[in-house]
């Protein structure tokens, strides 16, 4: 059976300790504990992961994150990703048809990802 991980970004990117650096790959551009952490995991344990990003949406790792920005889901600021947007980049992605996905960030992913996700898809928050 197919599964995905998804992990959250994180506040700390690249750009805070560098601030000269150009677009990066979403693999590299987050930095805080947290979002390190489950990187780790989700490589570990997952031979598909994706990062959701307030801005961006899902990004794969070799996806390009241009420049920095703070974002965040449940603030309501005007540049969250839209939920019709959201479903839609996860259908374009090929997500939909995965039928277990793993959440690895907290109760503000919840909504979200309710919104996005089909019915015959299964998601844990371990």
């Amino acid at each position: 059976m197919k599964r995905l991980c998804i992990i959250p970004c994180g506040k700390k990117k690249i750009w805070d300790v560098h601030s000269d650096t150009g677009p990066v790959r979403a693999e590299d551009a987050y930095l805080s504990p947290f979002h390190q952490a489950c990187e780790q995991y989700a490589k570990a344990f997952f031979d598909e992961w994706v990062i959701l990003s307030a801005k961006h949406g899902f990004l794969r790792p070799d996806d390009i994150v241009p420049g920095n920005y703070d974002v965040t889901f449940g603030t309501g600021h005007p540049e969250i990703m839209a939920a019709d947007e959201l479903r839609r980049q996860f259908h374009e992605k090929g997500f939909s048809d995965i039928e277990e996905l793993v959440m690895l960030g907290g109760k503000k992913y919840r909504s979200v990802l309710k919104a996005v996700i089909g019915e015959h898809q299964h998601i844990t928050w371990p």
